[in-house]
């Protein structure tokens, strides 16, 4: 809702909610300069209000996914770009999932075509701002910062007031090619409905390739980040494969997706999984060894929980990681039902709707008999919820104890509602169906 983004966050500077810029802004752009059409798109990470790069291509990649493999073509909601208005139980004649991956699609588009490259995320620059309880469109004044005014003074077109937000600009290539697989997936689903859009995806997930072309991934000295990094390459190198049918990137994949998958399964077999359908035999038949590993890991979840899915034991709850543990498994489930069953998929799903310790409640708040009614989300003060949000569920307090409150919102590690997880949960909801039916 924000017609003053965005200005440039200034470089070295330690920011609240783990912002940060670096010694350079990596973009052209000074300090404090505003950076034109950022007013586009987007969705608001969590209980927070900032745009999240990587939480936005998370969401585009699951919303793809369940467009392509399950047509969801619901339609309840009139959304207008070009008006900024949006109309709950309203059919507009357009798929409601089309027109999320649209608007999602609009700010990544806009981020690279302005500063050249994804950005870290949109942020407030004061804290009060971040403290926000209330509604959206009220953090800021909706108009250009103009240093000539004094604080809270307008000329009708611009404000004193220097409550426009930041955007903070470093590179990072993991999530470079995050972007490309997210914008190349998306040209597949726009495509023949924004042809321009889909053309702009494919042109700049192209460019973003090109320019990390050649570069050793060298981003950290951690070797399970460099892991992650050549996983989300290969993840890109798919997409972008699948999207222009480029031999070369195929090629790269099938080369390099061996030496992701014995390096760490857990982070490139959902990739892997998700290509075969697209590659020979030879590559289907040397996947099924990986299959009968990844079941054998999740037949010793049994050992560790009669649950027989991933609990956490971190600082943050753990549903994501479930939700994505039976995505994985409603793919192998799916081209290798002689080695995995649907049980593994369900399991997951049952879960977070109830089947899990301290409570029976559903994580997924209006989903079940009992759900998730008090949660942080935009209307967080409220004490209240957002139905169909998904909340991480519960928090491992050591030595031995798992929390999940119900009366507190503020537990954020508990019960903050993050788009990817909801996004995550629409498609596994959708793989769920399909595995019973079909």
């Amino acid at each position: 809702p924000y017609l003053d983004d965005a200005l440039q966050a200034p470089a070295n500077h330690k920011h609240f909610d783990l912002y940060e810029m670096g010694p350079s802004t990596d973009s052209k752009f000074k300090p404090l300069e505003r950076i034109p059409g950022l007013a586009i798109g987007g969705w608001f990470d969590a209980g927070d209000f900032d745009i999240e790069t990587h939480s936005h291509c998370s969401v585009i990649s699951s919303f793809v996914d369940a467009w392509e493999k399950f047509g969801l073509n619901r339609d309840q909601t009139y959304i207008s770009q070009n008006e900024r208005y949006v109309d709950i139980h309203r059919p507009d004649g357009v798929p409601d999932l089309l027109q999320q991956i649209e608007h999602g699609t609009l700010n990544l588009v806009a981020q690279v075509k302005a500063v050249g490259h994804p950005v870290r995320g949109i942020n407030v620059p004061n804290l009060y701002q971040y403290h926000h309880l209330g509604d959206a469109s009220t953090i800021t004044d909706n108009l250009p910062y103009n240093p000539a005014l004094k604080p809270y003074e307008s000329d009708g077109k611009s404000s004193g007031t220097p409550d426009d937000r930041w955007v903070f600009t470093n590179r990072n290539i993991s999530l470079d090619y995050q972007t490309i697989a997210s914008l190349a997936a998306a040209a597949r689903a726009l495509k023949n409905y924004n042809d321009t859009l889909a053309d702009q995806c494919v042109f700049y997930a192209k460019k973003l390739w090109e320019e990390n072309e050649g570069k050793i991934i060298t981003t950290t000295s951690v070797p399970d980040l460099r892991r992650n990094t050549l996983a989300l390459k290969l993840k890109a190198a798919f997409e972008l494969y699948i999207t222009t049918n480029d031999k070369q990137l195929k090629d790269f994949f099938t080369k390099n997706i061996w030496t992701s998958l014995d390096s760490n399964i857990n982070v490139s077999i959902l990739t892997a999984l998700q290509a075969s359908p697209f590659m020979d035999k030879k590559f289907r038949d040397k996947m099924k060894n990986y299959v009968i590993k990844w079941k054998d890991q999740n037949d010793k979840l049994l050992q560790d929980n009669p649950y027989g899915v991933p609990i956490m034991s971190r600082g943050w709850g753990g549903n994501h990681f479930v939700i994505n543990w039976a995505i994985i498994n409603y793919y192998a489930a799916r081209d290798f039902p002689e080695i995995i069953s649907k049980e593994y998929t369900l399991r997951g799903l049952n879960y977070i709707l109830g089947c899990h310790p301290y409570s029976n409640i559903s994580f997924v708040s209006a989903v079940g008999v009992k759900s998730k009614k008090v949660a942080y989300g935009n209307n967080r003060a409220d004490f209240t919820f957002i139905a169909g949000g998904v909340v991480p569920g519960l928090l491992f307090l050591k030595p031995d104890f798992l929390e999940n409150k119900e009366d507190w919102p503020f537990f954020w590690g508990e019960n903050e509602y993050v788009i990817g997880t909801s996004a995550a949960y629409l498609f596994l909801a959708a793989a769920a169906q399909d595995l019973i039916l079909h």
